[in-house]
């Protein structure tokens, strides 16, 4: 996601600091990219297996100014997958619909063409990206796709960008399609200031809510006992959607107690209390050596193993040795 003056002000084209949802946007892209395989197959119809390779690009560039000074921009994601053939994706994020989008997804898209430009003989050749953006909200009136026209003295020409809406996945489509980068932004269809309200004052409502949730983290859970969801991903999921639920329902404490309730602290008992609780304690083992081979941090892997440090630290020195 593109930077932003404020958090309140997400419309702006002029944008200094993160969201909290440019923050998860971008860690699911770096901690989970894997996850972005199947969301490109469902935005631009391809078909990744998940064997594929992806290689990121730089997401900083440097814009030139009429003035002959250079603004620095940052991308959320410029990245290349290769596979049967090599394609070049440019994937934004924006919490609510609006025509400044368009001017972001240009001048990203050209500057990340130009930067990789290639010129032979007296020719420069670009190639610009595929682009998609994410609406985290949108209308029944937000556009399927946006389209950028160029018009050129050699002719028009021009590209689309395809959009994708966090309302029009349920739950069942989510797991049936495997989009689970969209979990963390599931809270966005109840996101309104009126929902969040009703949410707030109707008990019942908010117990449905939370059954939603309670429902996400058991075929999480599924996943992960079955081998499909690494305990890397299937813990930065539940913590990203803890972010998300945080930020958006701030105001609601009802809302934010029930949802990060289920999400947050007995979630992030889940595996200890199923591991644990049973005298499993191998499991628990197998699962600590698992997230340290993805990259995560002894106290992190204590927390949701429910051990401590030290015991953490005795595993993996079996292992290591």
């Amino acid at each position: 996601m593109g930077q932003n003056n404020e958090v309140v002000n997400d419309n702006s084209v002029e944008r200094k600091y993160n969201t909290p949802y440019d923050d998860v946007f971008r860690t699911l892209l770096n901690d989970c990219k894997m996850l972005l395989l199947p969301v490109l197959n469902e935005i631009f119809g391809e078909n990744y297996t998940g064997n594929e390779q992806i290689v990121y690009s730089k997401n900083e560039h440097f814009l030139s100014r009429q003035d002959g000074t250079e603004e620095e921009r940052i991308t959320d994601a410029s990245f290349t997958v290769i596979g049967e053939e090599t394609k070049k994706y440019l994937f934004e994020c924006q919490s609510n619909p609006d025509s400044s989008m368009l001017v972001r997804i240009f001048e990203y898209a050209t500057q990340i063409a130009l930067d990789e430009g290639e010129i032979v003989k007296n020719t420069l050749e670009v190639t610009i990206p595929n682009s998609a953006v994410l609406y985290l909200r949108s209308t029944k009136s937000t556009p399927d796709k946006l389209e950028i026209r160029i018009n050129t003295p050699g002719g028009t020409v021009s590209f689309d960008v395809l959009v994708m809406k966090i309302r029009e996945y349920g739950l069942e489509d989510i797991f049936e399609k495997n989009l689970l980068f969209l979990i963390p932004f599931y809270i966005f269809n109840f996101g309104t200031k009126k929902q969040l309200e009703e949410l707030e004052n109707d008990s019942t409502k908010l117990e449905d809510l939370k059954k939603e949730y309670e429902y996400i983290v058991r075929r999480l859970n599924e996943l992960n006992e079955q081998g499909k969801l690494s305990a890397y991903y299937y813990v930065t999921i539940l913590e990203m959607s803890g972010k998300v639920i945080e930020s958006l329902t701030a105001r609601y404490e009802k809302v934010l107690k029930g949802v990060k309730g289920v999400m947050g602290g007995t979630v992030l008992d889940y595996k200890a209390k199923q591991i644990l609780h049973e005298g499993e304690m191998a499991k628990a083992r197998k699962m600590a050596i698992s997230m340290h081979e993805d990259g995560m941090k002894e106290d992190t892997i204590a927390k949701y193993a429910n051990v401590s440090v030290e015991q953490i630290r005795e595993w993996l020195k079996s292992v290591l040795t």
